[in-house]
């Protein structure tokens, strides 16, 4: 399955052993992961040699050609959340995933559309089990 792994990047980075341990993952079971690119340590530094208009063309593109979205939205992000109403729009299932005990916009745990999907997790066996059975079903 083509999957496009969203999570916060100019937001702050304090996730990325999160957003890694997500992806590899993902990898694992033998999925496809579009947005591999997110959990490279020297992103912002790479990034920052594109354009936003070409970074913006890229997103979009894999978004479009994705099967299905995870977002990891512990740590807020504009960039995420224009990609999950870009999902949501276009019909694609959506697992938002996020840590225990933290604030999330109302804005996604307040969204009932069908194709939205939460999974709050403490642990890295229950993320697991929330993207499998998310995968399950899409």
């Amino acid at each position: 399955m083509k999957i496009y792994f969203s999570a916060s990047i100019s937001g702050g980075r304090k996730y990325l052993d999160t957003y890694k341990l997500i992806v590899k993952y993902l990898k694992s079971q033998g999925h496809d992961v579009l947005s591999e690119h997110i959990v490279l340590d020297n992103l912002l530094e790479l990034e920052r040699k594109l354009t936003p208009v070409s970074v913006y063309a890229r997103d979009i593109q894999c978004l479009n050609e994705c099967d299905a979205v995870i977002a990891e939205v512990t740590n807020p992000s504009l960039g995420v959340g224009y990609e999950i109403c870009w999902a949501l729009i276009a019909e694609k299932p959506t697992l938002c995933l996020f840590q225990k005990n933290t604030f999330v916009s109302w804005m996604i745990i307040g969204n009932n559309s069908p194709f939205l999907n939460l999974g709050e997790y403490d642990n890295t066996t229950e993320l697991s089990i929330m993207v499998d059975n998310f995968l399950a079903l899409s």
